[in-house]
Formats: structure tokens, sequence, C-alpha cells
């Protein structure tokens, strides 16, 4: 069975850094879609606070992984997500549902922020975007 992969910040196509390149390129695209949550701008890379009931929605990119489990391994390492280690992630991957721009649901693994969230600005549109002159 496919696992999916909803990507809101340096994931997106096209943002990959050099260090995580080859592994986002194995990705394939399904398409745009959105949760329900809080988008937090942190200057380099966003972080994301799933909020099922919240009015604020995190919009983003959806991607099948591939079957090749080192890709999601690699994933989790840029990500800094330790699963047997919460405490030590700065983002812990959860399933949540994910809504595709044509309406369907799709059940993805998320990159939620695992850290203190006060020196961080709030993403009011939800749609993050690299900011080239940010060096913090």
């Amino acid at each position: 069975m496919p696992e999916f992969l909803f990507t809101y910040g340096t994931l997106q196509p096209g943002h990959a850094p050099e260090a995580i390149a080859s592994a986002a390129a194995q990705l394939r695209l399904i398409g745009e879609g959105h949760i329900r949550g809080t988008l937090y701008d942190f200057g380099r890379y966003p972080g994301a606070i799933v909020e099922p009931n919240c009015d604020r929605e995190i919009y983003g990119t959806v991607y099948e992984l591939p079957g090749d489990p080192e890709v999601l391994q690699r994933l989790d390492e840029y990500e800094e997500c330790v699963p047997e280690a919460p405490d030590l992630s700065q983002y812990l991957r959860n399933l949540h549902p994910v809504e595709l721009a044509n309406g369907q649901m799709l059940t993805c693994w998320v990159y939620i922020y695992n850290r203190d969230l006060r020196a961080a600005r709030i993403v009011e549109s939800g749609r993050w975007l690299p900011r080239p002159d940010k060096q913090d």
C-alpha cells in the first residue's frame, strides 16, 4: 500500500536544498493539499502545528513515497526526526488527513514542529516561501 507525504516548506517542489535533493527527486508528485493548523516561520524554514479544529490552514504539496524505506529515513534525518526518541527530535513525523485540491482526503505523513515556538512568527497565509535574504 502506498505511503504519502505532505510537505509545506523546504521539501516543496523546487525548494529542496542540495543535501536532500536526491531523496526529494524520488518523491512522486500527487498534487496540492492543505491541513488545518498553524504554520510558523523560522527564517530559513517553517514549522507546522496540526490543529484539526483551527480556523487556519497550512498549504503544501502531497507526494507518494517510493517503496524504498531509505528515502523516508533520509527525510527523517534531514528533518531531525528521530522516531525512537521524540524528545530529541526537531520534528515529529505523524499521520494526518490532508485534503487535496480536488476535495479528496488522503492520510499523509506530516513533519510536525517539536520545539519552542516563541521565536517564530505565524504565517497568516498558510503558505511558506523561502527568503534568500534570511540568514538565521
